[in-house]
């Protein structure tokens, strides 16, 4: 209309024009009226028409805004977590503890601003000794790890650090409104190539968190023989550092002390301040016994560069003593009246005596393994597997780093706190999604109380579109142990929904108050993936956030699975259907199933969803891939790809930068299935899906057993051997990860599912039964052996020679190894 009226009065002024004056004006004026009022109707369309457009604009804009703050917003229902259940009230067994897995040894509370106590030692020799304190893989120790571990009261663990062996121990005493008292015990004792005049240094610290204050207590000018403080979450408290004896506890041993009274820019820069007070100007003299110039603490002047403002007030003790040798720290609440005396010496050792034997008692009813005929050292083996579990136990407070589509730049998600275990204390010593899930299929059997709590943490750090940021990196101290490239978190990113799996195992006995909690966010998450992971057809799913850029990788990686540089579509694109999100989306759908009923809430939906991702007919005409006689991913693919190394291009007047490897394609991709036969292969079989009557079991079965695909002396390899990228690199400087090693977590979920196979009517239960029992003795028997040998358990194995690979300790899902022994699926 607005067009129509514009013509319109275009056309007046020509027809006026040879007619009388008198008319003209009569007809003028006329059109004079008409002309105003098209014009006004005209300025009118106008500014509706700019308006809608600007309400338009408004109201798009307005939308992406509230979709981008709906990315970093916690999700609007009730927390899983009720306020306080984490503090020494609602939880006090659980408020102290060792919940600072970055360190070889350290305590804290599960509170946001805690204050925070440690160990730091040094070798003095003369070549100079590494200050101990974060556990790193470069320390080069030969272990280090709990033996036992309660997840409550105690912990016994043994660092065994170039000729030195450390005995740390801690015992808990309950008491009072703050959690009560704790005492450590620390042992240094000469290893194989030590000397027994070896000397030693321990650091003994405490330190606050940018609130509560601290007091130090001097004698003879440089023993700090106590400190006193508060904190909101502690109220009073005093620390005592009890003079050092003989390795049995009898009499007292010379020794050296030094104190340092320093401030930190934060927690996360504490062995940078006590390396940085170092002075080689002290000689150990203890008399008629030979002198010895070692380091100490001496003041501290700041950190050189550092621009942070310091906020946490740090008080060391150190103690410098020839070997052997014990020292004991005690840590009294203010709010104990009825202490029965200190915990220390014979009463410290008849309490680690006592949690000793309870400990014992406990994992044999737990797990069974005297009963099935593990020798004595293969059931300490699994204790130590277990302990290292709940010893890796971390509290953590922060904030995410997380980025939409729809942010420019990214934003700081709400503070908020997670208690979860860690993968390795040395390379992953922080919460990771997928992993968790596998962690709380062991910890529910030792605790399921520990395990719904960890569950609820991390349904609490859901957002508003019911996402969840797959790695956790709360605070400083795990900041700063995170390359910058993986801190920040993406909205669209998926991980294996495992928390299912754990889920599955607790809901027949979960308190219905604690699953009415939980359900709501339950949901959350299941639609949050079904919206944002689907496929291209129905029933498929998707994972998002592949690596984009053709140029860097053999087959970029899908981090978002959770199995990285697996071989999937040579080019990701739209159309791609993943088999293993899929099978999660199938597992996810029956426990939502199962907690809908329980709790009187609409199941069939889930139901539904759960009955078409289990149809086998659908499955197979979806994902069987004929020609390599197994399931496979679907997409654009190509099966001639390879690395060239490349000549860049020099800038002028600069030397040509180094060749580099870069992707070649050989054969166009073209729509297809992934000819890729491996852990995503299985997933039908490792989540359960088929039948026990389904035709493809067999050619799984036998996939498993062949040794030029999965099959090896140590537990199923993650990639055949006669697959097109087997141990390929990814990258010039990206080494192959899941292609060909031997994974723990997959085998656990194999073993369950062959376990299952074969107690259940059908054509391969007696395969599935020996497969069942020639894997598990494989598995058990590789990883006690590399225990053994190297003292550690790690996050992979090679399949050629069974040897441990990647980060260690590995104590996260590694540790089922536990219920493989105990045949706990």
């Amino acid at each position: 209309m607005a067009a129509e009226r514009r013509r319109r009065g275009a056309e007046g002024p020509r027809e006026a024009r040879g007619r009388p004056r008198e008319r003209d004006r009569e007809r003028g004026a006329a059109r004079g009226a008409r002309g105003g009022r098209a014009a006004l109707g005209l300025a009118a369309a106008l500014a509706l028409g700019l308006g809608l457009a600007a309400a338009a604009a408004a109201l798009g804009q307005w939308g992406r805004w509230r979709a981008a703050a709906r990315a970093a917003s916690p999700h609007p229902a009730p927390p899983a977590l009720p306020p306080g259940a984490a503090g020494p009230r609602a939880a006090p067994r659980r408020f102290w503890g060792s919940y600072r897995p970055h360190v070889y040894f350290g305590m804290k509370t599960r509170s946001p601003r805690a204050v925070v106590t440690g160990l730091m030692w040094l070798q003095q020799r003369e070549a100079g000794g590494g200050l101990r304190h974060t556990c790193e893989q470069g320390d080069g120790l030969a272990s280090y790890g709990w033996l036992r571990h309660d997840g409550d009261n105690f912990g016994v663990q043994d660092l065994r650090d170039r000729g030195l062996l450390l005995r740390t121990e801690f015992v808990k005493r309950h008491g009072g409104e703050h959690g009560g008292d704790w005492s450590w015990r620390v042992t240094a004792r000469p290893e194989g190539a030590g000397s027994p005049a070896s000397l030693v240094s321990l650091f003994f610290y405490v330190a606050t968190d940018g609130q509560g204050t601290l007091q130090p207590h001097v004698e003879d000018r440089t023993r700090l023989a106590a400190v006193s403080g508060t904190s909101e979450e502690l109220g009073d408290f005093r620390i005592t550092f009890l003079r050092p004896t003989s390795e049995s506890g009898e009499g007292s041993t010379y020794s050296s002390y030094h104190y340092l009274d320093a401030w930190s820019p934060g927690l996360h820069r504490l062995t940078d301040v006590v390396r940085s007070s170092l002075s080689d100007r002290f000689v150990f003299s203890p008399p008629g016994g030979p002198r010895q110039r070692f380091v100490a603490v001496d003041t501290f002047h700041g950190l050189p560069g550092a621009a942070e403002a310091a906020r946490s007030h740090l008080l060391l003790h150190q103690v410098t003593l020839r070997l052997p040798a014990r020292v004991e720290v005690t840590f009294e609440s203010g709010s104990v009246r009825d202490r029965r005396g200190p915990l220390a010496g014979p009463a410290l050792t008849a309490e680690l005596a006592r949690h000793e034997a309870a400990f014992e008692r406990r994992f044999e009813e737990t797990f069974g393994l005297e009963r099935k005929g593990f020798p004595p050292a293969q059931r300490r083996f699994a204790q130590a597997a277990l302990s290292n579990m709940l010893g890796g136990m971390g509290y953590f407070h922060g904030r995410s780093l997380v980025q939409s589509p729809l942010h420019e730049h990214p934003v700081p998600y709400p503070e908020t706190s997670l208690f979860t275990a860690v993968p390795s204390r040395s390379f992953f010593p922080r919460g990771f999604l997928w992993d968790e899930g596998f962690h709380q299929l062991l910890l529910a059997r030792w605790d399921p109380e520990l395990s719904r709590e960890v569950i609820a943490h991390w349904f609490d750090l859901m957002n508003a579109e019911g996402w969840i940021p797959r790695e956790q990196i709360l605070g400083e101290e795990a900041l700063a142990k995170v390359p910058p490239e993986f801190v920040v978190q993406h909205s669209e990113t998926a991980n294996p929904p495992t928390l299912f799996l754990a889920l599955q195992q607790l809901l027949g006995t979960a308190p219905l108050p604690y699953l009415r909690r939980l359900f709501p966010r339950l949901r959350a998450w299941y639609e949050w993936y079904n919206s944002t992971q689907a496929g291209p057809l129905p029933y498929t799913f998707r994972w998002r956030g592949r690596d984009t850029d053709p140029e860097r990788f053999l087959n970029p990686k899908t981090l978002a699975s959770g199995l990285d540089d697996y071989p999937r579509a040579s080019h990701p694109s739209a159309d791609e259907r993943h088999l293993d999100l899929r099978c999660w989306m199938a597992l996810a759908s029956q426990v939502l199933a199962e907690a809908a009923e329980r709790l009187g809430e609409p199941a069939e939906p889930y139901r539904h969803m759960q009955r078409a991702l289990s149809d086998s007919e659908l499955l197979e005409r979806l994902h069987w891939a004929e020609e390599l006689g197994a399931f496979a991913d679907y997409g654009n693919h190509s099966r001639a790809v390879g690395l060239r190394r490349e000549a860049g291009r020099a800038a002028p007047g600069r030397p040509p930068p180094a060749p580099r490897l870069v992707r070649v394609v050989r054969e166009a991709p073209r729509p297809r299935f992934v000819g890729a036969l491996g852990y995503v292969s299985l997933f039908p079989l490792l989540l359960q899906l088929l039948p026990p009557d389904s035709p493809r079991l067999a050619p799984l079965l036998a996939a498993m057993r062949s040794e030029k695909q999965l099959w090896t002396p140590f537990g199923l390899r993650s990639l055949a051997r006669d697959s097109p990228l087997y141990m390929q690199r990814n990258t010039e400087h990206d080494p192959p990860y899941w292609r060909g090693s031997v994974w723990v977590n997959i085998n656990y979920l194999a073993l369950r599912a062959l376990h299952a196979y074969g107690s259940l009517p059908g054509p391969q239960r007696e395969q599935a039964a020996e497969l069942y029992r020639e894997l598990r003795h494989n598995l058990v028997a590789n990883l006690y052996r590399q225990y053994a040998e190297s003292g550690y358990l790690w996050e992979h194995y090679s399949d050629s020679s069974g040897a441990g690979q990647g980060s260690h300790p590995f104590t996260g899902w590694s540790a089922l190894v536990v219920l493989v022994m105990a045949e706990d699926y």
